[in-house]
């Protein structure tokens, strides 16, 4: 009895609950009135947005049960672009005449307890219009429990199955029914969203935790009227929010906000007749994606005629960038690429067969080709080098690019695979590899888009790997592993492990590098599935009977999955009892190195290191620098969402001196994402084999003499082992190999004799060719374009319309040579007669001009963006340069001198302009012509709030002294900033900058010369140009005359026997240099002998002791860091000793100030502008004293009497001196610089010294007030924020001092001392060990005769090389 009255009190509630499920009565026309409104731009008002609205009435009726009849009826599309919310929307008049026999077409669609199902439409309604439908539909997809007032559920809509959390409440005074749902979009599965150019971008989900880049919003409100057989919808609102930005979104990001009204205004009883045509199943409510992804948002096009369209932009491209590059190129280059991409198959084919025989309209096709990126432009790749159409040059280009550019489907993939195993591809082995490598890539991409991808696309690298392996094909092995590792695929990772030591048998048939490079093709698998791949590379680290290197290859790809603690401490563990130190060092490096990770994807890889570090012993610190090592360096800027990391692995091998395997990597983070963007690999394996075969290979040798004999090897390269490898490199691209090559003794010969037996009869007929075309004159003209980014996200709206995230860059290079040689007398026909004599009485005369302009368009957008109208928010950037030179040469090679001259060229308007918009852009296809756009920043604002103007209008202009050319910068910009404090309120609007060159209002500069003159001629221009100065008084002509007198006595010294001493030199100098001095006057002698007596007896005292310490610094200061010691206190690389006081360069000096004075100069400069009225030239003389090994450079004015000069002397393989000296005779101005190695406190130690005599005035006035200001600064505050210790000391008044000591190779001391403080650092940890002993030798350079290399080269016989050259 109980029972029975629960039972009815459930029935009695039961029948009292209302039903809100949504119904549509059947009989019965619902009409609504509908509004749509999508709108683009910065959040705050005031500002330019783009966006689009469309306005209807909807008719609904029921056609059957279930089935329901949707109808748009007096449909109005508008656009907008303008001040938001001033202006105001302007009709699409002409896009609505042509859409509305589509938009006027009743769809159908199935819909049952408020879900939405399948949607049918005949086949003349187009995806972009069916899409429109569906933005109304998905309001009225309404998930109701009639149970529950508050939950949450997946629900399907048009961006996929998104997380939704419903609310029903009621109106307490009108007795209806209110739902609210709110959607987040960010997360959703089986998500609508198409990405182009980020298919080797890795999510960082870490970098995201805080901040996102691009997030999604929607929540929709419900006014329900409840009825006897559901409830109807009387209102309903939706409102969409997309944000994205590339820094903190707190600052402000760009928006994306659509609305939807929908609102009851009557029931009729009319009913609503179907569509004549056919009606076919269309999908369902989520988003179809039409054209959009052929069409690029920057720019629309109406395309009637592809290949009429293809054929005028390409006949624009080729006349518009023959001289200088269009500053529009860029963009109609993107046009040619975009007509391609709509382009047939036969189209593209009438194109090529109408231009390919035109040098200049054919490159511009196989330059856009690659970028199409569509199945079409692969298969014309493909078909047209089968035809032969292509070189081989050519087709390389087209197919690196095109392959990783290509829409990677099934059918493309196909393509791919038929031209890897295509015959003709395998006879040309480089090509294959590209054709491979590329394979895998395009995989890689297929499964970025398509989780869930088959295997099968794999089939044919799995099958043909199975089959090398079987023959024992080692190269086609290596090859199968790299397409492996590309595709980077889960269901690789069995036909890997069948080539791992302890996995597989064939294993142990394999060399080292399969293994190797099977290890690393499961680095990307790891970054997909890292728990499948971190127990295959923990057991090869673990097994020590593997080689080492295969060892630390495995402890690579190990941490590269990102080991959690436990891992990483059973790794320390493993360290803890290594036996080997290569494995050791490698394994302990990389995990400390991975503890001072800033990266997010990295953070818990980092508490993992450090806990693994913690364990282990503070030995493996003090591992040789020699051994095998890894860094890994990164920062990240989390407000920013940027960041970089880099990554080196050496792996060295103790046998030889030359390391196993070097591998750099370079990592990116930018916007929530990450990417390796560059990394190359060189593994030298083969080379060592065949090296421990040599004396270098003897393990009981030193490493000095393991050097010796490995360069001793490597230099007789012949008698390595043939048929086996010496060395490989590879190169990746965001994750992706590119490339790679395998370097063996034969393939070194193949190349030599192939280059011997082409270069010798075509060098020839070249050079011939080449001569002829010099003399006739020749021109040429050359074009480079090149889409170096294309990344776009496209994600559908609320609205129906799809909304785009865009980043383009464009650059089109250009550059118009002409040339002319006269040659006299002219070369005979037969030029390989010419004998040295024939050329030295020839005379080259040689005028170029060259006009080098580069374009380059970048373009972000965010908007509306399809086939039909676009209406986006832009930010365009254009940098534009044009540099004309122009240049004649005169050359005379066996006398040693070569003459240059720069000419005056016909420059533009303006050498280079950068400007940077943004702007609101809305456009229809129909209705071109009137494209609205306006600028982001509202008209100019004249606040005084402002602290940047908001519109600036600049010209600076300047002129160079004496060349006469004047330069002027415009600057124009307009921003924003006036509205609020937020940094893009300043970047938006317009900015502009343009710098032009021209004449200046003074006499015209006619040419620049420069002159070079080599060996004994160089004394001679010298003299002859200084005899060409007109003196001002009888006193400066017998100076004059006097260094005439020198520099012919240099010659004659020069042609002298060589048995003269130094002694002999200085002493004839000296009397050379007294006679020099009788012209001048008694005063400034004197002044002369004062100077250099006051820095004689300066240099005797600085230089007494060189150990010592000044008694007048500060206790405190000496206790703390101990005098600085050399290692020895002169030792010289000359055979003979001599005194150390006739070292330094006080002594040279005083023995000869100038080296022009006692010998003749190495080479001469000479610099000459020359205008109508007047000439201003300079010389620059070098001077070598293997003597002393001293080396002396002198600038001076030939009309003038300063000088400056620079000296530099290496009296010991510890110590470098020099002096700049500078104004009369060099004497006016001088400062010293010294460096010299030694020990601090029995730490190896380098000391820079810079000490001054007297400096201009302008120097020690501003030096003067800045030792003032530090009076009134808290500097030892500031230096203990800085972690610096500061002590006041009363160092040397004219000289600074920088020590670096090395307490151990990891780490540092600095010192700096200032002439009234020192300033410190201790223990500044250095990343990377420093290969110095404790006595300050370095080891593997210990024996290195620099200076008997230096000998050599200055005692090379250019003439005998030229002869030697004619002959061969």
């Amino acid at each position: 009895m109980r029972a029975a009255v629960l039972a009815l009190t459930v029935a009695l509630v039961a029948s009292n609950q209302i039903n809100l499920v949504p119904e549509f009565s059947a009989g019965k026309t619902f009409v609504y009135k509908y509004e749509g409104l999508i709108l683009g731009g910065l959040p705050q008002e005031g500002l330019g947005k783009a966006g689009v609205k469309v306005t209807s009435k909807v008719l609904i009726r029921a056609e059957a049960q279930n089935t329901f009849l949707l109808k748009l009826q007096d449909p109005q599309l508008f656009e907008y672009a303008g001040i938001w919310p001033q202006d105001s929307f302007a009709p699409a008049a002409k896009l609505l005449a042509a859409l509305n026999p589509q938009l006027t077409v009743p769809i159908k669609f199935e819909y049952a307890n408020g879900m939405v199902g399948n949607i049918f439409a005949p086949a003349g309604v187009s995806a972009t219009v069916l899409n429109l439908h569906r933005g109304i539909l998905n309001i009225l997809q309404l998930n109701i429990k009639n149970t529950q007032n508050v939950y949450e559920l997946h629900e399907a809509g048009t961006h996929g199955v998104c997380k939704a959390h419903y609310m029903i409440s009621e109106d307490a005074k009108t007795h209806q029914i209110v739902v609210t749902k709110s959607k987040d979009l960010t997360h959703c599965h089986e998500k609508a969203i198409k990405d182009i150019g980020l298919a080797y971008a890795e999510k960082c989900a870490e970098c995201q935790q805080r901040l996102q880049s691009l997030t999604g919003t929607a929540t929709y409100t419900y006014v329900m009227k409840p009825t006897d057989a559901g409830a109807v919808v009387a209102e309903a609102t939706a409102e969409e929010l997309h944000q994205f930005s590339l820094f903190n979104t707190i600052t402000g990001a760009a928006q994306m906000r659509a609305k939807q009204t929908l609102a009851l205004l009557e029931v009729q009883n009319t009913a609503v007749a179907p569509a004549g045509a056919e009606y076919a199943a269309r999908g369902s409510l989520k988003y179809e994606f039409a054209t959009e992804i052929l069409q690029t948002p920057i720019q629309l096009l109406k395309i009637n005629n592809a290949e009429a369209q293809i054929a005028e932009v390409l006949q624009h491209l080729v006349a518009n960038n023959a001289a200088m590059v269009h500053e529009d190129a860029p963009l109609k280059f993107l046009q040619l690429v975009q007509l391609m991409r709509v382009a047939t198959f036969e189209g593209v084919q009438t194109i090529w067969d109408q231009y390919k025989t035109k040098p200049v309209h054919r490159r511009w096709i196989l330059d856009a080709v690659p970028f199409v990126g569509t199945p079409v432009a692969l298969k014309f790749i493909k078909e047209k080098f089968h035809a032969g159409e292509f070189t081989t040059a050519e087709f390389t280009q087209a197919l690196v690019i095109g392959l990783h550019m290509a829409n990677a489907d099934p059918a493309a993939i196909q393509q791919a695979a038929g031209l890897a195993l295509s015959p003709k591809i395998k006879a040309i082995p480089a090509m294959r590899e590209v054709v491979m490598l590329g394979y895998g890539s395009m995989v890689a991409k297929h499964c970025a888009e398509v989780p869930s991808c088959s295997a099968d696309l794999l089939k044919p690298i799995h099958e043909h790997a199975a089959e090398a392996i079987a023959k024992a094909e080692i190269s086609e092995v290596t090859l199968a592993l790299k397409a492996l590792g590309n595709a980077g695929h889960p269901a690789s990772l069995k036909p890997i492990m069948k080539l791992l030591p302890g996995f597989g048998a064939a294993a142990a048939t394999m060399p080292m590098k399969v293994q190797v490079d099977a290890i690393l093709a499961l680095r990307n698998i790891a970054k997909k599935e890292p728990k499948m791949v971190q127990p295959v590379a923990l057991q090869l680290f673990m097994d020590k009977n593997l080689h080492p290197e295969v060892r630390m290859v495995a402890c690579i790809a190990l941490l590269e999955t990102k080991p959690s603690v436990a891992l990483m401490s059973t790794v320390a563990g493993a360290l803890e009892k290594e036996p080997n130190m290569e494995v050791a060092s490698f394994a302990y490096s990389y995990i400390k190195s991975l503890t001072r990770s800033m990266s997010p994807d990295l953070m818990h890889v980092a508490a993992a290191a450090n806990v693994a570090i913690r364990a282990l012993s503070p030995k493996m610190d003090r591992l040789s620098y020699l051994s095998s090592t890894a860094l890994h360096l990164d920062l990240y800027i989390s407000p920013a969402m940027v960041g970089a990391a880099g990554s080196a692995f050496i792996i060295n091998d103790a046998a030889t001196i030359l390391p196993r395997a070097v591998v750099t990597k370079a990592r990116a983070y930018l916007a929530g994402a990450a990417a390796d963007v560059l990394e190359v690999g060189v593994r030298t394996e083969g080379l060592q084999e065949a090296l421990q075969k040599t004396p270098a290979g003897d393990r009981n040798a030193d490493r000095v003499t393991k050097i010796k004999h490995t360069l001793k090897a490597l230099m007789n390269w012949k008698a390595l082992p043939a048929g086996q490898p010496l060395a490989s490199i590879y190169v990746k691209l965001f994750g992706q190999e590119i490339a790679f090559a395998n370097i063996e003794k034969t393939f070194i010969e193949q190349i030599i004799e192939q280059a011997t037996q082409t270069a010798k009869p075509r060098a020839r007929e070249l050079m011939k060719e080449a001569v002829k075309a010099l003399q006739a004159g020749i021109a040429i003209q050359y074009a480079k374009p090149l889409l170096a980014a294309e990344v776009r996200r496209i994600v559908p709206t609320g609205v129906g319309v799809p909304m785009e995230l865009g980043f383009y860059t464009a650059a089109v290079a250009a550059a118009a040579v002409n040339a002319k040689a006269v040659i006299t007398p002219p070369l005979p026909e037969q030029i390989e007669t010419v004998t040295l004599d024939q050329l030295k009485k020839t005379d080259i005369q040689l005028q170029a001009e060259a006009r080098p302009s580069v374009a380059m368009h970048t373009f972000a957008v965010i908007g509306v963006n399809t086939a039909l109208i676009q209406a986006a928010v832009m930010a365009r950037g254009k940098i534009h340069t044009a540099v004309p030179g122009k240049v004649a040469a005169r050359a005379d090679l066996p006398r040693g001198n070569i003459k240059v001259e720069v000419l005056p060229a016909a420059a533009p308007a303006h050498i280079a302009a950068v400007s940077f918009e943004t702007l609101a852009v809305a456009r229809n296809v129909e209705d071109l012509p009137a494209e609205r756009v306006a600028s982001l920043a509202p008209a100019g604002h004249s606040g005084a709030d402002s602290l940047i103007p908001a519109s600036i209008q600049k010209t600076l202009c300047g002129a160079v002294p004496y060349f006469e050319i004047k330069g002027c910068l415009e600057v124009n910009s307009r921003h924003a900033g006036f509205m609020g404090y937020n940094p893009l309120y300043y970047m938006i609007g317009q900015h502009a900058a343009r710098i032009s060159v021209s004449k200046g209002d003074g006499p015209a500069l006619e040419r620049l010369e420069f002159e070079v003159h080599v060996g004994a001629k160089a004394a001679e221009k010298l003299t002859r140009e200084i005899s060409a100065v007109e003196a001002g008084s009888q006193e400066e002509n017998i100076i004059l005359m006097k260094l005439r007198e020198i520099l012919e006595a240099g010659l004659k010294n020069k042609n002298s026997s060589s048995s003269s001493s130094s002694s002999t030199r200085s002493s004839s100098s000296s009397r050379s240099s007294r006679s020099s001095r009788l012209g001048s006057s008694s005063s400034s002698s004197r002044s002369s002998r004062s100077s250099r007596s006051s820095r004689s007896s300066h240099s005797r005292r600085s230089s007494s002791s060189a150990s010592s310490i000044s008694s007048s610094r500060s206790t405190s200061s000496s206790s703390r860091y101990g005098p600085f010691l050399k290692f020895h206190k002169e030792q010289y690389l000359a055979s003979h000793a001599r005194s150390s006081s006739s070292s330094s360069i006080e002594a040279l000096q005083r023995q000869v100030k100038l080296l022009g004075d006692a010998i003749p100069p190495a080479f001469a400069i000479i610099a000459r502008a020359v205008r109508s009225d007047r000439n201003l030239e300079y010389q620059v003389a070098v001077y070598l004293d293997k003597a002393t090994s001293r080396a002396q450079i002198v600038l001076s004015p030939i009309a003038e009497k300063w000088k400056m000069c620079a000296d530099g002397v290496l009296p010991s393989k510890h110590k470098v001196s020099a002096r700049l000296g500078w104004g009369a005779e060099c004497q006016d101005y001088a400062a010293d610089f010294k460096v010299e190695t030694g020990v601090i406190e029995s730490n190896p130690a380098v000391r820079l010294e810079v000490e001054w005599n007297k400096l201009p005035r302008l120097i020690t006035f501003a030096a003067t007030y800045a030792k003032r200001a530090t009076e009134y600064l808290p500097l030892l505050r500031a230096a203990r924020l800085a972690g610096l210790a500061l002590d006041r000391a009363e160092n040397k008044d004219k000289e600074v001092a920088l020590i670096v000591a090395l307490p151990t190779q990891t780490s540092a001391n600095i010192i700096w001392r200032a002439p009234k403080m020192t300033l410190s650092k201790m223990d500044v940890p250095v990343p990377v060990a420093v290969p110095i002993e404790k006595d300050g030798s370095i080891p593997a350079l210990e024996n290195m005769d620099i200076r008997g290399a230096i000998e050599d080269i200055k005692n090379l016989d250019f003439n005998t090389l030229i002869k030697k050259g004619l002959q061969d």
